[in-house]
């Protein structure tokens, strides 16, 4: 039994949560492979919101197990948020939660560090979320970090001390910021004795052990492709690896266990933070959208910048992943529009092309867009795609020509329910 992935294809906020809680019940395992307490995966069911930042989505699906995989790094303070979170909606997660021994931790210095150094970047800020991802990630691939297992070890607080210790030195570099580095510690430390009771499982040993007895896995990214740390928009990226070759290093999985991809992208397009955004719409309806689509984020409250729907950059993650179904979410904010727009292709330096340049912070995009007609209506309680609106059939059918996947679901609201299940095979 290979491994299906989940993954955002565009900057992040896409919606994964919702399908994958959708399709978790068809699965045995749902592993979240990288990224941190920086993603926000929003869920809503039988009319409740709950956010998750470190827990997978499949948690909310009985018997289900769900691990956070070694190439997650985790504050133990917010995951603490989240169970208690579990807790008030008497969520059973127990026994059912599992934590890859291999999976790094993020301490309070790590947070300081962030955001110290962000804070002297002055306006070259890259738009961190200011959780301490990037210093962990620095720590694991500087051979420092401390891992999900060493707080089971004897010498767990001489591990801890010591990079506490290396990082005060860094943070001697930076101009001084208020962070009371007292009080955080001590509540990591409080959420540390909650994170000991969790079971630790050797990540790579008990996924492929789970494979070999032919359990259904779910890999779970975080973020958006165009986040990734080698492929993104560098340096406005995050630090792991958001694409499926991400789910080989985070997991500890064969690229021969890769079974279904499925990406997931907005109807249209948002970034949050600095960075380009090619179809970034600065104007009333780049307003409209964000105002429509409720568009701020799940884990920092800032608006996300909005435009229109970019193909050549939706190809380009597409051929990264792999991707063999795409899922549409949030078509539904598109509904009060009478016209829509989607950027088929770019023109740089007066050429017309599909791909994406070396350096897309270092050059100016003109996207070029292809107008379509809306359909200004509710697309309330339509639960089969063929009642949709033509229009809004007309718009999917179109992107799966250029983008040569096919759109196998289709989000219609926020709701556990509203969603569109498509058979393509029936269609043919």
């Amino acid at each position: 039994m290979n491994v299906d992935v989940i993954l955002g294809l565009q900057w992040g906020d896409e919606g994964k949560g919702k399908i994958v809680d959708h399709l978790a019940k068809d699965y045995d395992i749902v592993a979240r492979f990288q990224g941190g307490p920086n993603a926000g995966h929003t869920l809503k069911i039988h009319g409740k919101k709950y956010v998750l930042h470190t827990i997978p989505s499949g948690i909310f699906r009985d018997q289900l197990l769900n691990l956070i995989g070694n190439g997650v790094v985790i504050d133990p303070i917010t995951l603490e948020r989240e169970i208690s979170k579990l807790d008030e909606s008497d969520i059973n997660y127990k026994g059912r939660l599992l934590v890859a021994h291999k999976a790094h931790l993020i301490l309070p210095t790590h947070r300081y560090l962030d955001a110290a150094s962000e804070n002297a970047k002055g306006k070259a800020k890259i738009g961190s979320t200011l959780k301490g991802i990037g210093p962990t990630y620095m720590d694991k691939t500087g051979r420092n970090g401390l891992r999900a297992g060493d707080v089971l070890s004897h010498n767990f607080e001489k591990k801890y001390k010591a990079l506490k210790e290396k990082h005060l030195k860094l943070l001697e570099q930076y101009p001084s910021i208020d962070f009371d580095l007292q009080a955080e510690e001590n509540k990591w430390m409080e959420s540390i004795e909650r994170f000991r009771k969790l079971p630790q499982v050797n990540g790579e040993y008990f996924i492929n052990q789970a494979i070999d007895e032919g359990k259904k896995i779910l890999a779970e990214g975080a973020q958006g492709s165009m986040l990734d740390i080698d492929y993104g928009t560098y340096p406005f990226v995050t630090s792991s690896n958001t694409i499926t070759a991400g789910v080989c290093t985070g997991l500890g999985v064969s690229t021969r266990k890769i079974g279904e991809v499925i990406g997931i992208s907005k109807a249209y397009c948002t970034r949050v933070g600095s960075g380009p955004f090619p179809t970034e719409l600065n104007d009333d309806m780049g307003e409209l959208l964000r105002k429509e689509g409720a568009e701020f984020g799940a884990t920092t409250g800032r608006p996300r910048r909005c435009g229109w729907i970019d193909l050549p950059q939706l190809k380009y993650t597409i051929m990264l992943n792999g991707v063999s179904q795409l899922v549409i979410t949030k078509i539904d904010v598109l509904n009060i529009f009478s016209e829509i727009m989607m950027a088929t292709h770019y023109n740089i330096d007066g050429e017309k092309t599909s791909h994406l340049p070396y350096d897309i912070c270092d050059v100016e995009i003109q996207p070029i867009l292809q107008k379509f007609d809306g359909w200004e209506s509710s697309l309330e309680n339509i639960t089969e795609y063929g009642d949709l609106p033509g229009p809004a059939k007309t718009f999917l059918e179109t992107l799966e020509r250029y983008l040569e996947v096919p759109v196998t679901m289709v989000s219609t609201g926020p709701g556990r329910q509203e969603l569109i299940l498509r058979n393509i095979s029936a269609e043919v």
